[in-house]
């Protein structure tokens, strides 16, 4: 498939094709998998793990990114109520003493295996495949606007994360995570020049972390 061919196809929003193409493989039920949280300079990064309802497969998934928040909160929902779902996350500390793409795989990992049915496939959004895994996987570049189990649950891991860090907020009012998420806006950096590092912030990441 040309490069060409493959951005068409993804602007056309995901599908199911992936799933039933396991399933007529003999692989039931399929699993996405996707995370939230790998550019933030605070807070944890949450995946999860979703297994869809054929028959009820809500409308509207896509990308969480491409969705409002108001859209994401609905369509979370809408998927807690009509699928399969777990969440896992890795503290800022775990990602601190691993590394962030490591810490988010291994989030990936447990929240498939979370899941309280078992999985026959896993659909697992960008290049990697996590380690570990015992059922067989596909990783999809971009998977989130390819596989509807995959952009279902990045919606689940954004909302978790979005919720998360406004809890956060209530804790660590000064930096403004309830606006930013962790991430490294203009006032979040002001905000860690003025006030230092809190203990939700990865001291692994570039501006915190000092380099000699």
């Amino acid at each position: 498939m040309s490069q060409t061919q493959l951005d068409f196809d993804l602007k056309k929003g995901p599908d199911f094709s992936s799933e039933l193409k396991a399933k007529h493989q003999g692989f039931w039920p399929v699993a996405g998998l996707d995370e939230a949280g790998r550019g933030p300079l605070a807070g944890p990064v949450v995946a999860a793990a979703v297994i869809l309802d054929e028959n009820n497969i809500p409308e509207g998934l896509n990308d969480s990114k491409k969705l409002t928040a108001k859209k994401r909160e609905f369509l979370f929902e809408e998927i807690m109520a009509t699928s399969h779902v777990a969440i896992c996350s890795n503290s800022a500390k775990t990602i601190d003493q691993t590394d962030i793409r490591k810490a988010s795989l291994d989030a990936m990992r447990r929240s498939l295996f979370a899941l309280e049915i078992t999985a026959k496939y896993a659909l697992v959004d960008g290049r990697d495949i996590p380690f570990g895994l015992d059922v067989p996987a596909d990783a999809l570049v971009k998977g989130d606007g390819r596989s509807l189990s995959i952009a279902a649950a990045s919606i689940i891991a954004k909302v978790t994360r979005d919720r998360l860090m406004h809890r956060a907020s209530e804790i660590y009012s000064v930096y403004g995570f309830e606006k930013h998420a962790g991430y490294g806006t203009k006032d979040h950096r002001d905000a860690i020049e003025e006030f230092g590092p809190c203990p939700i912030h990865r001291f692994s990441f570039k501006p915190i972390r000092k380099d000699d």
